[in-house]
């Protein structure tokens, strides 16, 4: 497994990926889901030249931070129970003081599973392995050894890692005891509450030109005053 996250480490490191904050948005649908177990590991995890150090506890404990945040009971409380385990399998955390034109990127590759904790059975036949950077931006074009912490950088790619998760969750709806039909009606609905309604407000011509109302609203209060 080792092996094969260096390699995908090694062939990730010229591309990016762009992501946004999306947990102040209603969670995606994932039926009756409740977390049960958040299971962050690595022991085995490879650091990948050029990179700044890190500890596995300080990785397991980003992991499970940013899978407490998008999957916590905050967001889904529901009665199913699921396990969620994440190993930590390579890195590279771009570090400071390299020059401009050959800032390494940062890149961390994880592998899934998820458990249906009441029947005691793994959902997934193998892990699903996930490769993220930090994102795209000014910054991380140049390399964000520059102008993020270690910290700020781990936790990045720890939320970047995570949601890739969730998106792999909903490819699987099955798990949840949903069909792809059901699921795409679940989002369907999900977006239409999203959406901000146009406002659209229509004040007759010859009534603005007199300096009139319309429906008894008086045209003429100075701003900022209470029309009381």
């Amino acid at each position: 497994m080792i092996p094969r996250a260096l390699a995908a480490l090694a062939l990730a490191l010229g591309l990016a990926a762009c992501a946004r904050n999306d947990l102040d948005e209603p969670p995606m649908p994932l039926g009756d889901f409740v977390l049960g177990h958040n299971i962050a590991v690595a022991e085995n995890v490879q650091m990948v030249p050029i990179s700044r150090p890190a500890t596995p506890e300080e990785w397991e404990g980003a992991i499970q931070k940013a899978v407490d945040a998008r999957f916590g009971y905050h967001r889904y409380p529901g009665t199913r129970i699921f396990n969620i385990g994440i190993s930590v399998d390579a890195y590279a955390l771009a570090p400071p003081g390299i020059p401009v034109v050959a800032a390494p990127k940062s890149v961390l590759v994880v592998t899934a599973n998820i458990w249906d904790d009441g029947a005691g059975a793994r959902l997934n036949d193998e892990g699903h392995q996930i490769t993220v950077f930090e994102g795209l931006s000014g910054e991380t074009v140049i390399g964000t050894g520059l102008t993020r912490s270690k910290a700020q950088q781990m936790e990045a790619l720890s939320f970047n890692a995570v949601r890739k998760v969730e998106e792999w969750l909903l490819e699987n709806p099955e798990w949840f005891g949903m069909t792809k039909a059901e699921l795409q009606a679940a989002l369907d609905a999900r977006a239409k509450a999203m959406a901000v309604p146009e406002v659209v407000v229509e004040v007759g011509a010859e009534v603005a030109a007199e300096g009139g109302s319309e429906a008894g609203v008086p045209t003429d209060v100075p701003a900022g005053e209470d029309a009381n």
